[in-house]
């Protein structure tokens, strides 16, 4: 790789164009993605996609691979070392697991441009697709940081409301970037997986708690 080349990029840039070259690059490096879609980040989205060979070589000095998907108008930043890539708990795998099935469907055989499921739906999807002999669910408080954590990285939008079940949950085209499935096949062999390794595992640390009052 030639490290001049990024250089030579961001010197021939304008103070301004530097300034959103910063500011993408922190978004992916604390989000992962750009969200087009997303009203405040739509100036930054149309630059980079002005801009995306100026932005790859400056992700390539950070381990980054970058891809622009204009059809879900977003940026995604993917790392290339396994060392770099988030370790997630097995519950957290399970619930991208069951949104990412959801998605998946509903997008491909229902043609949904937008996918929403309510908290409730979501842990009867968990036990009917994932892990239907688990004696518990994931209780309010661990579920409530499980999809924190994946609001962050931008893989979800999340409406929190009371109760906690009627929250609303909309699944984001990110997901199905991040876990590249080629399809329902693929997806039922990992979920086999991670249902043997992990049922007993989570049989015997999954106990009901009360929910955390600050949303």
């Amino acid at each position: 790789m030639n490290t001049n080349a990024p250089i030579d990029g961001v010197l021939r840039l304008t103070a301004s164009e530097r300034a959103r070259a910063g500011e993408a690059l922190r978004e992916l490096l604390v989000h992962g993605s750009i969200l087009g879609q997303d009203p405040a980040k739509q100036e930054l989205y149309a630059w980079c996609r002005a801009q995306k060979d100026v932005l790859r070589d400056l992700a390539e000095l950070n381990g980054l691979d970058i891809e622009v998907d204009h059809e879900n108008r977003l940026v995604l930043a993917l790392p290339r070392e396994a060392a770099m890539r988030l370790r997630l708990p097995m519950d957290t795998t399970l619930v991208l697991l069951a949104l990412w099935y959801d998605y998946d469907t509903k997008v491909r055989n229902e043609s949904a441009t937008q996918v929403v499921v309510s908290i409730e739906e979501l842990h009867q999807l968990l036990k009917e697709k994932l892990l239907p002999e688990l004696k518990s669910q994931p209780t309010p408080t661990r579920m409530k940081d499980i999809l924190r954590q994946a609001s962050r990285f931008h893989l979800v939008r999340v409406t929190w409301l009371d109760p906690f079940e009627t929250s609303r949950v909309e699944v984001l085209p990110t997901l199905r970037k991040v876990i590249p499935f080629t399809g329902i096949a693929e997806w039922t062999h990992l979920a086999d997986l991670h249902r043997s390794a992990g049922s007993e595992e989570l049989n015997a640390s999954l106990t009901e708690d009360p929910l955390e009052s600050d949303q």
